[in-house]
């Protein structure tokens, strides 16, 4: 699913805008090579990471990298997020899903929204970072998806939109609550 970043984020800068607690459960939906996974697994100290990607090499390349920086509070799991059950997380178990740089790869947006709203437990944090639909670095190939499309979809989905927050010129991050 993720092909990652490309080295435009800055995972640490964003991730310390996101309110992570030590316990928190989060789930990194098109983890890409673990970009934001990794450095999610230090911020939880005592929680856990579940790092999820559609495309066998993106596993891979974060189990590397789980080894290579002795990461025991990671997991990665093979799946299909574009599909109800799909990340076989358990129901109203997961304090926040993380959607970087994923929805604009996909045209089934509403069906990864409906899972991470599946998993996350009550007052559970879904964040959108996403590529800015008129930037000149934005991919050519995909389906991107505007910040106010992003709102509605989520919206739609029954999350309460939170807040935005900053990331960098050529993306949008947008935070939501699970309601209900």
């Amino acid at each position: 699913m993720s092909s990652g970043t490309g080295g435009f984020l800055n995972p640490e800068k964003i991730l310390l805008q996101l309110e992570i607690k030590p316990e928190m459960k989060v789930a990194d939906f098109g983890c890409g090579h673990g970009y934001f996974a990794i450095p999610l697994a230090r911020l939880v100290k005592n929680g856990f990471v579940f790092a999820i990607d559609v495309l066998p090499d993106a596993i891979e390349a974060v189990n590397s990298k789980i080894k290579l920086f002795n990461l025991s509070n990671i997991k990665t799991i093979r799946a299909n997020v574009e599909i109800l059950g799909g990340s076989s997380l358990k129901a109203s178990s997961i304090d926040m899903v993380l959607l970087a740089n994923i929805l604009f790869q996909s045209r089934k947006k509403s069906d990864i929204i409906k899972e991470a709203r599946r998993v996350l437990k009550l007052n559970g944090k879904l964040v959108i970072i996403d590529w800015k639909v008129n930037n000149l670095l934005a991919p050519k190939q995909g389906w991107l998806i505007s910040k106010e499309q992003s709102i509605k979809l989520a919206q739609k989905q029954g999350f309460v939109f939170e807040k935005q927050f900053e990331v960098d010129k050529s993306h949008y991050g947008l935070i939501f609550i699970k309601s209900f």
